[in-house]
């Protein structure tokens, strides 16, 4: 009887160790994205009204990087666009006002939360093999490319649906 609740004790506190310890590196990521910090390249051509791009994303933990992925995808596509490379052409922002992103703040933390909305748009991903040489450790932290399929019709739809981009065909 006591050898089971012993058991169950240290069960209990390595479930709460790991847990919490997965929390923290959540959050961290989580401030990792919040600051941005990632760069995006152009892979090739994708399907029809998808752009095909390679994310490099910043973190300690590789996992949390791949994870983060597919948020600075998305986001990359929407504010910053990205430089063509031989053979393909570069894509600018979906958005043109700059300041966009702090008015619609609301929106847009939502829009990024963790299982939010813009997973919609993320239809690929190659985050369960990631090359070798897509994996650096650069000082302290990775720096992890993940190629990642962003549906930029649909998503381009969405944010003309709530207000945030102009529809394509409104006019000048």
């Amino acid at each position: 009887m006591k050898i089971q609740i012993t058991v169950a004790l240290i069960l209990s506190l390595m479930l709460g160790v790991s847990l919490s310890g997965n929390a923290q590196a959540k959050k961290r990521a989580n401030e990792d994205t919040e600051n941005w910090r990632y760069e995006l390249e152009v892979v090739g051509t994708g399907v029809e009204g998808t752009y095909l791009v390679k994310v490099w994303s910043y973190s300690k933990k590789p996992v949390i990087a791949i994870e983060q992925s597919k948020k600075n995808a998305v986001h990359g596509v929407i504010f910053k666009g990205f430089a063509g490379k031989q053979g393909i052409e570069g894509k600018p922002p979906l958005v043109t006002n700059v300041n966009i992103e702090q008015e619609k703040q609301e929106f847009f933390n939502d829009f990024f939360s963790d299982g939010g909305k813009y997973m919609k748009f993320v239809n690929l991903t190659t985050d369960g093999a990631v090359a070798a040489e897509d994996r650096l450790k650069i000082g302290k932290e990775y720096k992890v490319g993940v190629v990642v399929s962003v549906n930029v019709e649909l998503l381009r739809k969405d944010l003309e649906d709530a207000g945030i981009v102009k529809s394509l065909n409104s006019g000048f």
